[in-house]
């Protein structure tokens, strides 16, 4: 696979044919859910985002400020609901500070030169979410006034620019992970320097290292934030030891394309996987697997959430097949349509 093939997949679909985005889409990119108000969502689309306050029975569209930009990611604050942010396709970031109703340009910084970010991901520190940090095509960001300004952090990642995933210890908030064009790196100093930390991950004689392995997603156990799993372009793979040394799990599977992975917060043995063959889960860390795609008329999964009030109900987003929904473990889905308010 050339390194331009490997870039179009770590962009998970981002460049994929732009034709008919100016109609509704039915590419599900992200799923965030209100941290309190469980009712509460929004979700990404590739022309717009879309709001929901009845659990998905009806939406809304929000447009102010993005009309004409593609959201890529959404997060939300999780102390201060009311701070949505999105992460564009070559347009940086915007945030709402009103649930939605307006999105302003906080992209300060977070450029190379003249280029701008596509922004992969932006996650919170926890503890203080005055502190954000920003995955992009052109490096890792840090913000420590709430997204108004971004500084780059890419000390010690003297290969790889591509950065895609990032992942905050919520126990020991100086910790970070970061998933790459080229396998994973750490900080323990809150993004200042990264290591890499690559054993069984990639072959220290890899060719083109920089393009070596496409992580997309970075998730670490909450109860033991020691373990940390990677979801690949080749798989699904675990660290134990906060990323000293990695092995693949999930090799049942074959060597899906994750796009998605979420822990159940209060039972962390219990993992649900989204790839291109569909939605798998392991009550056992990863020792077993199911899948779990009954009532699924699209198996490319993009983007998987848990609600974090309800364990049991899930939802699912899909490259082509729209929102889905599961109030029973990810047992059965139902098709969540889009109906617009009037």
């Amino acid at each position: 696979m050339s390194p331009f093939q490997i870039i179009a997949l770590l962009a998970l679909g981002v460049l994929l044919s732009l034709s008919g985005c100016s109609q509704r889409s039915d590419r599900v990119v992200a799923v965030v859910v209100h941290p309190t108000k469980p009712n509460i969502m929004y979700i990404a689309t590739e022309e717009a985002v879309y709001k929901t306050r009845d659990g998905g029975k009806g939406w809304e569209r929000l447009t102010e400020g993005l009309s004409r930009v593609r959201v890529m990611n959404l997060v939300i604050d999780p102390l201060l609901p009311a701070n949505v942010f999105a992460g564009t396709l070559a347009d940086g970031v915007y945030k709402s500070p009103d649930g939605g109703r307006r999105w302003l340009p906080r992209n300060a910084g977070i450029q190379k030169g003249t280029i701008s970010a596509n922004v992969n991901q932006i996650v919170f520190n926890p503890t203080n979410t005055q502190t954000l940090y920003a995955a992009t095509t052109v490096g890792v960001f840090r913000s420590a006034d709430g997204g108004d300004s971004w500084v780059e952090r890419m000390n010690g990642m003297n290969e790889i620019s591509f950065i895609v995933a990032l992942a905050v210890d919520p126990q020991h908030t100086n910790i970070l992970y970061a998933g790459t064009s080229g396998g994973v790196y750490r900080s323990v100093n809150g993004s200042k320097n990264w290591v890499k930390v690559n054993d069984g991950l990639v072959p220290e004689d890899a060719k083109l290292a920089s393009m070596a392995l496409g992580v997309n997603r970075l998730v670490i156990d909450p109860s033991n934030t020691s373990l940390v799993y990677a979801g690949t372009t080749k798989g699904l793979f675990k660290t134990s030891n906060k990323g000293m040394s990695w092995s693949k799990i999930g090799t049942s599977l074959g060597d899906p394309y994750v796009s998605s992975l979420v822990i159940n917060p209060k039972r962390s043995s219990q993992i649900f996987l989204g790839t291109s063959k569909g939605v798998f889960e392991t009550q056992d860390g990863g020792n077993t697997w199911n899948a779990r795609n009954q009532g699924l008329e699209n198996l490319n999964i993009r983007v998987l959430v848990i609600d974090p009030k309800n364990h049991h109900l899930l939802y699912c987003g899909t490259n082509g097949g729209g929102l889905y929904k599961s109030d029973n473990g990810a047992e059965f889905w139902d098709a969540l349509p889009l109906t617009i308010f009037p």
